[in-house]
């Protein structure tokens, strides 16, 4: 495998694209070499899905697309980033409201946390965000 890796998909803000960001991550990280069904890629779809479904419901409209990014540096860490041109920052909700939604970027963090990775939120040149999540990447071991 060489050093390092890069994956980008741009898809629509429509509710079907989040289907497809699962699906397209899943696919790459696989074929980079993590074992589809294990702990590491159950938890990038989660996460995958929560960033997607928060640039497709929080952007109001205000971004037709969203682009993932998938960035594998060295073998050693996992860069995913999820860019929409919607200039307002993803925000947590206090724990003590009582919603049936608004806890994606909670569970996102709680994820990357867990797996020894950190979370960032950095303006893009034409007025959006990008989230990105950094993981240790954790391929199938060698035979």
């Amino acid at each position: 495998m060489a050093d390092h890796q890069e994956a980008t998909i741009t898809l629509p803000s429509a509710p079907a694209s989040v289907t497809a960001a699962r699906r397209y991550v899943t696919d790459v990280v696989t074929q980079w070499g993590m074992q589809n069904g294990s702990d590491a890629v159950e938890s990038l779809r989660l996460i995958i899905s929560e960033l997607a479904t928060n640039a497709v419901q929080h952007t109001r409209g205000q971004s037709p697309t969203f682009t993932i990014d998938l960035r594998l540096e060295g073998a050693e860490r996992l860069n995913i980033g999820v860019t929409d041109s919607h200039p307002r920052r993803p925000q947590r909700l206090p724990a003590a409201v009582q919603q049936d939604n608004g806890r994606g970027l909670v569970i996102v963090k709680a994820l990357t946390v867990e797996s020894g990775g950190e979370l960032t939120i950095t303006p893009t040149q034409d007025g959006g965000k990008t989230v990105w999540v950094a993981l240790p990447w954790t391929p199938v071991p060698a035979n």
